[in-house]
């Protein structure tokens, strides 16, 4: 499972190229949407939280970026229908996609799955797998409409081997993770679609103080810090991998 953190992007690695990124008003989401703009993207912010997302959208047109896109939606309420409409619009705006940036995620709880709450269970596979999945079914049109375009599956540790009292968190990740690789084989003919995983690993997010409270955040990686490997795999030297696992650091000790 590679990592590229060492990678150093040309500063124009993603210049003309129209990159969708979920759970973009804050954490991981926010950094790569910012990261995306400052090397040329068009990035369509989505989220469910306006004022994050605005917030994003004027540090980007502050930093003297191309100018971006704001799509708010709630992906846990989100139906199919949404998707449609969602896809409509971004064709009539864009005429494509270059790239999609599946982010958003949900935590639910870390508990025994003998007390595990099944509303709440079904609430992380809506937004970690059914919203993602069938977002990206609703895309993929706009997808195969560019001559290099590159989806990204957010995914986990703990969707690689399981661990105790993960529960739906760790399950949506492994399901997320066998997707890719079914996906990927489906879109191989085209060679212009790549599928992956990223790994995203210890990082300083709400996610991450949620998940273990009495951590000291200061010893994490920050957001930004983790960016070579987003850069490199929503860009063109990442052509050829397709359907494979990676991570945005390397493990801790």
């Amino acid at each position: 499972m590679p990592c590229k953190i060492d990678y150093e992007p040309a500063d124009d690695l993603l210049a003309d190229r129209v990159i969708l990124v979920t759970g973009a008003g804050d954490g991981i989401g926010r950094a790569a949407a910012l990261s995306y703009a400052r090397h040329g993207a068009t990035v369509i912010l989505l989220g469910r939280t306006i004022a994050k997302l605005e917030k994003v959208y004027d540090e980007i047109e502050s930093a003297g970026c191309p100018q971006p896109a704001i799509f708010p939606l709630n992906v846990e309420g989100a139906t199919l229908k949404d998707f449609h409409e969602m896809a409509e619009t971004l064709d009539g705006e864009f005429g494509r996609l270059d790239g999609i940036l599946h982010n958003a995620g949900l935590l639910g709880r870390i508990t025994p799955f003998e007390q595990y709450d099944p509303a709440l269970w079904e609430q992380v596979m809506q937004v970690n797998v059914n919203g993602p999945l069938w977002m990206t079914q609703a895309l993929l049109p706009l997808l195969r409409a560019s001559r290099d375009a590159s989806v990204i599956f957010t995914s986990s540790s703990v969707g690689r081997k399981g661990r105790a009292y993960w529960g739906a968190y760790s399950v949506s990740k492994f399901a997320t993770e066998g997707f890719v690789e079914v996906l990927a084989e489906e879109v191989e003919h085209l060679g212009s679609l790549r599928i992956n995983s990223l790994n995203p690993g210890a990082t300083r997010t709400a996610m991450r103080k949620s998940a273990y409270p009495g951590e000291d955040p200061m010893t994490l990686r920050a957001p930004e810090d983790i960016m070579p490997t987003y850069l490199w795999l929503m860009g063109p030297d990442s052509q050829g991998h397709n359907g494979e696992k990676f991570d945005a650091q390397p493990p801790r000790n």
